[in-house]
């Protein structure tokens, strides 16, 4: 809102309007790029130095939150910068949140009158001069005096301040704190007196805050607003609390079952599941590369680790799951959440590129659900497959079910397909839940005179090698459809049919796949059909691959 962008707030999210996170393509004030966590410091220590290079003289600011220093990259980034010892201002903004609520009851880092004005002494400009000069001192006296003095003042100050800050001094940033965020009056002096000062090197300011003070005053001033009447009984039902109605199930049958949770959400139904079982579940917040390797561990000691991942952040634990589960083709269960389009959310939180990524691993069994139950059956294969790695990805949203029945999983056949409904012009090869978008483009074609099989892979790797023989024997038509990037599922069709010879015949193939773009943020609706990939744009592929192109263009009035 300070940006000049308050009059568009309320398209935030939506289709055309403001994204909802920093975007160097939508302001100029948006300096970089930041939604995932943990890369401020890193991006803000590359424009100091560029900065530095080119002789100009600009401040430099990245905040971090206390959340995103559970990832390793921000210590990365805090220990170059120790070493450069460019002119930085790390704000670290800590709310105080915990993943162990063990150690929330304990001691907090307390903010009275002395910490303030230690503070604000820290940050003058008296005190860093007389901190400097001290140093010049014991430089021109040599003997390693400067080395110990160092030291001494480092250790000195981590007395005075809080438990941690010693940490950050080791690290090589100038440590003040802590600041309370919520005293604006303070604040706003420690800040200027930082922003003063000349040659001060890396400076991490630690600011207090109350992050569910927002939370609070909308309680307080709630309104009341006329909503649509909803069952008292009906509470929708999401992927992941199927996924973990199903790992209940299989952790009560085998104890040898483990969760591992990586991300920076936790969903209710997860944390249902973490109470059940708090001692075979473990949340290590946003520490994907942890995650991936401590359930690597977790195999190699013979327990049977499930580690759930965002598609969006198993992007950056590319490398674990490659040397440290893959190539030692060790049992671990990946559930990939929110896969393929994410709405609101846009480019940043959209799982487009695990299918690409997790089937090109020569050892990984890849799976997808075409719905609730299939993820049920899922959970259950992976359960009982020790052979090597197995993934299944399955979207976020809410699941269109009114009951509230889950039944036991089913181990399904590893590299099995089916048939979901059968006909004789064109056939529907699809992966996860486009299962049900290829159902509605037979049900538009159905209506023209075409019959349409639509089959279900539900294995990206291994492929159902008979089920794809069949289609192309039966069919001149294939169409692949999955909600992924180029280079995915059907990438691995085309692969084999090009290899079985069934495209030197009469089969005629068309892969229909997200577009070689980011999809913007908009309503889920909006963004399937930008994509391409919804009934009426896979019925109108159908027509066009008949030569009906007429009709197709119409469809898609």
């Amino acid at each position: 809102m300070l940006t000049g962008r308050r009059s568009l707030m309320h398209t935030l999210r939506k289709k055309g309007g403001l994204s909802g996170y920093t975007s160097r393509s939508e302001s100029d004030y948006d300096a970089f790029g930041a939604a995932h966590g943990c890369n401020s410091v890193s991006a803000g220590l590359g424009m100091a130095i560029a900065r530095d290079c080119k002789g100009s003289w600009e401040r430099v600011v990245t905040i971090i939150s206390n959340e995103s220093t559970m990832a390793g990259q921000s210590y990365e980034a805090m220990s170059n910068a120790g070493y450069l010892d460019s002119n930085m201002i790390v704000i670290l903004n800590d709310s105080r949140n915990s993943l162990h609520p063990k150690l929330d009851e304990g001691s907090k880092t307390s903010i009275n009158a002395l910490s303030s004005t230690l503070s604000k002494l820290q940050s003058s400009k008296s005190f860093r001069r007389l901190r400097e000069a001290a140093k010049g001192v014991t430089k021109k006296i040599g003997m390693g005096m400067h080395e110990l003095a160092a030291k001494v003042d480092e250790y000195a100050r981590g007395m005075l301040g809080p438990s941690g800050s010693t940490l950050f001094e080791e690290l090589g940033l100038y440590y003040i704190g802590p600041v309370d965020g919520h005293n604006i009056e303070d604040l706003i002096s420690v800040l200027q007196e930082v922003a003063s000062l000349d040659s001060m090197g890396p400076v991490l300011v630690h600011v207090i805050t109350k992050g569910n003070l927002v939370a609070d005053v909308n309680q307080k001033n709630e309104v009341s607003t006329t909503q649509p009447e909803v069952p008292v009984n009906f509470h929708p039902r999401s992927y992941t609390d199927y996924l973990v109605e199903a790992l209940v199930m299989e952790t009560e049958e085998d104890k040898d079952i483990v969760t591992v949770h990586a991300g920076s959400v936790m969903e209710p139904s997860l944390r249902l599941l973490q109470e059940k079982f708090p001692d075979n579940f473990f949340d290590v917040g946003m520490a994907e590369q942890h995650a991936v390797t401590f359930s690597a561990g977790l195999s190699c000691g013979g327990l049977k680790p499930f580690c759930i991942i965002p598609s969006a952040l198993l992007q950056r634990t590319y490398s674990q799951v490659v040397h440290d589960v893959d190539q030692q083709k060790l049992p671990v269960r990946f559930a990939i959440s929110n896969a393929g389009l994410a709405g609101g959310n846009g480019p940043v939180q959209s799982g487009a590129f695990d299918i690409t990524f997790m089937s090109c691993l020569p050892n990984m069994v890849v799976m997808a659900p075409s719905n609730e139950g299939e993820l049920v059956d899922m959970v259950a294969t992976a359960a009982h497959y020790d052979d090597g790695p197995i993934c299944f990805r399955y979207p976020s949203g809410a699941v269109d079910r009114t009951d509230n029945f889950i039944r036991s999983g089913l181990p399904l056949e590893i590299g099995r397909g089916t048939i979901v409904a059968e006909g004789k012009d064109v056939a529907f090869l699809a992966y996860g839940t486009m299962v049900q978008n290829c159902l509605k483009a037979r049900s538009l074609l159905s209506e023209l005179g075409i019959e349409v099989t639509v089959a279900n892979a539900r294995f990206c790797k291994p492929l159902d090698i008979k089920l794809l023989r069949q289609l192309c024997e039966n069919h001149s038509f294939l169409i692949t459809v999955e909600e992924g990037s180029v280079g995915g599922f059907g990438s691995h069709v085309a692969q084999f049919i090009a290899l079985d010879g069934r495209l030197d015949g009469t089969v005629k193939w068309r892969p229909l796949t997200l577009p070689d773009n980011y999809v913007e943020q908009a309503s889920l609706k909006e963004q399937v059909a930008l994509a391409g990939l919804s009934g009426h744009h896979i019925a109108a592929t159908a027509l066009s691959l008949l030569g009906r192109k007429r009709e197709a263009l119409l469809l898609m009035r």
